[in-house]
């Protein structure tokens, strides 16, 4: 057998720009794709948060296989490594032999900003010129270039907890170029945005559904177990609701499990996945009064996408 090529993350970086990224990802989902429920495991680890271990495993009979091993491990922050690592394997449908193996966590990231995108390309207004960015990890401009891909957005708020990692994550990427300057306030900043997204590890909710103003879009990502949330449950019955797809977000985002589990909300309160928006079976916003909430936990789809873009980009 061949050596399989490596795809690092600073070729994944450059191949899957953001607006093609998006545009993948939407042909992936409207495909027809097999994507088994994936197995989610909690690891604990002595001192620290519970560990994440997830399998995610996708294909196109016949065409091409692809499987992700990922850990998701919260205590990483203070020993300088990025919570998330991963990586991602592309297997040959017809001969079942390995093509490429990729960085799964540039992988990942970025194709996780792309869905949210893509949400928000059937969700947020047409015209949102400001987004609020809370949280101030290594999703924060990801999210804000992918969601800079699809909107008009003049102005980037990004708030943290920690009024220095807010500042020195605000003025890293204004340096950078993007249109982003640190929020102080986080009612404040919420109350002027078009476009928020959420990508912490909060487990008690940050955004308030009072605060959201006519029109607004909100973005929950970092919620993935069912005891995690990003907002209230006035934010999640003032919304419309929508997800990647149901069996995950259902299941997995506390955003929506917990409000499931108290009779806030039931499952049929969800308008559309990202699979009724991608083929049409949804329109998406319906007005410009109306509020529209999108979770997200993750799905293969979104890999499969980003990798296939990856290797028809390098011609294979």
């Amino acid at each position: 057998m061949t050596q399989v090529p490596y795809l690092s993350a600073a070729d994944l970086e450059r191949l899957l720009d953001y607006p093609s990224l998006v545009d993948a990802l939407a042909q992936g989902f409207a495909a027809d794709w097999t994507v088994p429920v994936r197995h989610h495991y909690s690891i604990s680890i002595s001192g620290e948060a519970a560990q994440t271990l997830l399998l995610m495993a996708a294909w196109d009979a016949g065409q091409a296989i692809v499987m992700k091993l990922a850990t998701i491990t919260p205590g990483n922050g203070p020993r300088g490594l990025p919570a998330v690592n991963a990586v991602y394997l592309l297997v040959d449908g017809p001969t079942g032999q390995p093509r490429a193996l990729m960085d799964g966590a540039v992988l990942t990231v970025r194709r996780t900003a792309a869905a949210s995108a893509l949400a928000a390309r059937y969700l947020a207004r047409k015209e949102a010129s400001v987004m609020l960015m809370v949280g101030a990890g290594a999703l924060s401009r990801p999210f804000i270039e992918a969601h800079l891909s699809q909107h008009p957005i003049k102005r980037v708020y990004l708030w943290a907890r920690e009024a220095a990692k807010r500042e020195t994550k605000a003025k890293e990427l204004a340096a950078l170029g993007l249109p982003v300057e640190p929020a102080g306030d986080l009612e404040q900043a919420v109350r002027g945005a078009d476009i928020i997204s959420c990508a912490t590890l909060s487990t008690a909710p940050l955004v308030k559904g009072a605060w959201l103003k006519p029109g607004a879009h909100l973005d929950l990502v970092g919620a993935f177990t069912p005891e995690m949330r990003e907002c209230d449950d006035e934010a999640v019955t003032r919304a419309s609701l929508f997800c990647d797809t149901r069996a995950g977000a259902l299941k997995e985002g506390g955003d929506l499990v917990i409000p499931l589990k108290a009779g806030v909300i039931k499952e049929s309160s969800v308008k559309a996945d990202l699979a009724d928006l991608a083929r049409g079976v949804h329109k998406g916003r319906a007005s410009a009064d109306e509020i529209t909430l999108f979770k997200s936990v993750g799905t293969a789809v979104e890999d499969f996408a980003a990798a296939r873009l990856a290797m028809t980009r390098l011609g294979t």
